[in-house]
């Protein structure tokens, strides 16, 4: 299962809660970006690390083969389409969700472009264009 949505519409607290429910195993990938080294530096501006989808996707593959995982990450359309069965794409109201990373200290920059990609349907429309409806 794959858990995705922009950065503060509960992700992480949705994963964790049906993961413990299914008996599944959570993935936070960001934590396993930053504990793992799977970037290629930072990015200031967005002050944010810049991704290596390469190397994410080749640490998480013997992990996936395994089966019953719940990725949680906030893009989604570098995931290979054959590690998920079910695509959840979390939303929430703008207004929340600019409390909630102001909560998390985000910049005015990064609170801007995150709320303007809720807006525009950004991670739903990425999933849709990644993942094959069934």
């Amino acid at each position: 299962i794959l858990v995705t949505g922009t950065p503060g519409v509960g992700k992480t607290t949705f994963s964790q809660m049906l993961a413990e429910e299914l008996g599944f195993t959570h993935i936070n990938v960001g934590e396993i970006v930053r504990e793992r080294g799977l970037h290629d530096g930072r990015n200031e501006e967005f002050d944010s690390l810049e991704l290596n989808e390469d190397k994410l996707c080749d640490e998480l593959e013997a992990l996936m083969i395994e089966g019953k995982k719940i990725v949680d990450f906030h893009t989604c359309d570098f995931f290979p389409e054959r590690w998920f069965h079910v695509i959840v794409v979390l939303r929430a109201a703008t207004e929340h969700l600019y409390d909630r990373l102001v909560a998390r200290g985000y910049s005015e920059k990064k609170r801007t472009e995150n709320i303007e990609a809720e807006i525009m349907n950004v991670v739903i429309d990425e999933a849709r264009e990644s993942y094959r409806p069934e």
